[in-house]
């Protein structure tokens, strides 16, 4: 590396393959509780399980760091 430059930041891969970052800026999620343990979930719970939900702004923040250059 040559002097006077920076390196590259590195993207956590393990927060690039759950995360999808929205055209605002919000990063979206897939909600856990839909693997397994399904029976004694009600029928209203699982349907509602199947939307994605968005990190709260407060986790975002910290989030931001593990993916430096956004997500797809």
């Amino acid at each position: 590396m040559a002097i006077g430059r920076k390196g590259k930041l590195k993207t956590n891969k393990s927060a690039a393959k759950r995360l999808r970052m929205t055209k605002s800026g919000l990063l979206k999620k897939r909600n856990a509780g839909r693997q397994h343990i399904l029976s004694k979930k009600t029928r209203k719970h699982k349907r509602q399980l199947r939307k994605d939900g968005y990190i709260s702004a407060t986790d975002a923040k910290r989030i931001r760091r593990l993916l430096p250059y956004g997500t797809h």
